[in-house]
């Protein structure tokens, strides 16, 4: 099997965690149909050109699947036979991150995309934490429970874009990356705004939609500037800042995420600006 990506791959599949991730993905289809798509100009940079055609790599997303949790499950077996040392929790993001379903569920379904992240670092949680066994293994199982449902929203995807029922929406090509920048920097300052007035489902969903369709338009020439910066900041829409809102965090804390994510764009709208007057310079 090719793993060939810049971004994450075995344990045998049950059918019955491939059906209940189904069945718990049913109420949320209107919500994927709209998103089937919607970082489709994305297929042509890092994301990959599997995402045009996601019929023809299902069996190859099962397989990275399998290989995934395969790898969370040797550092938890890590972890039991050695400890904190032996097991290197931090290694499960790279695991992630290099597997091509990695883009196949974040081009779909982002909530579950933001859920896979967000169990990946409850697991390497637990580990850093040194909590028990047990605690580890039930955050392993919420973890594997996610990405079969991820899987299932990609094969319902796939249905969806064998029949060409829906066409990719157009892209506001007016705004500048650092333009773009600004706006979610805007869009953050409303999370904060709809919290504070109680409107959590609604705050979480303004996140959900600024990293889907802003931030991911941006992350391609950001990346060539600072990986690592992009790194955060995709832990900070898809973990940090959805955990902060969903766990009930004061209003005080919740506005000191967002302003730490406004420090980092700041940065990045830095970077952007050097790499477009060196651009300018050579020409």
């Amino acid at each position: 099997m090719n793993f060939l990506i810049t971004k994450t791959k075995t344990r045998a599949t049950t059918l019955i965690g491939v059906v209940a991730g189904l069945r718990g993905l049913s109420a949320s289809l209107p919500f994927l149909l709209i998103a089937l798509f919607a970082t489709s100009a994305q297929a042509d940079g890092p994301v990959g050109e599997h995402v045009k055609d996601l019929q023809a790599h299902l069996d190859e997303y099962t397989e990275e699947v399998n290989w995934l949790m395969g790898k969370v499950d040797g550092i938890v077996m890590a972890y039991q036979e050695g400890g904190l040392e032996a097991a290197k929790p931090e290694a499960v993001v790279d695991h992630w991150e290099a597997v091509k379903f990695h883009a196949a569920i974040e081009t779909n379904y982002i909530p579950l995309y933001a859920s896979i992240w967000q169990g990946l670092f409850a697991v390497r949680g637990a580990i850093e934490a040194e909590q028990t066994l047990s605690d580890v293994r039930n955050q392993q199982a919420a973890l594997e429970q996610t990405l079969w449902q991820a899987l299932g929203a990609v094969k319902m995807a796939a249905k969806v874009q064998s029949t060409g029922a829906l066409a990719a929406p157009q892209v506001d090509e007016a705004l500048t990356p650092v333009a773009t920048l600004d706006v979610i920097k805007e869009r953050l300052d409303r999370v904060v705004a709809k919290y504070a007035d109680q409107l959590t489902d609604e705050a979480v969903e303004i996140v959900q939609d600024t990293y889907l369709s802003l931030f991911e338009g941006v992350e391609g020439s950001l990346i060539e500037q600072d990986a690592d910066l992009v790194e955060d900041l995709e832990i900070d829409f898809n973990v940090t800042l959805p955990k902060s809102l969903q766990e009930g965090e004061s209003i005080g804390e919740v506005r000191g995420v967002v302003a730490a994510m406004h420090t980092k764009l700041e940065r990045a709208k830095s970077l952007l600006r050097d790499a477009e007057e060196s651009r300018s310079s050579v020409f």
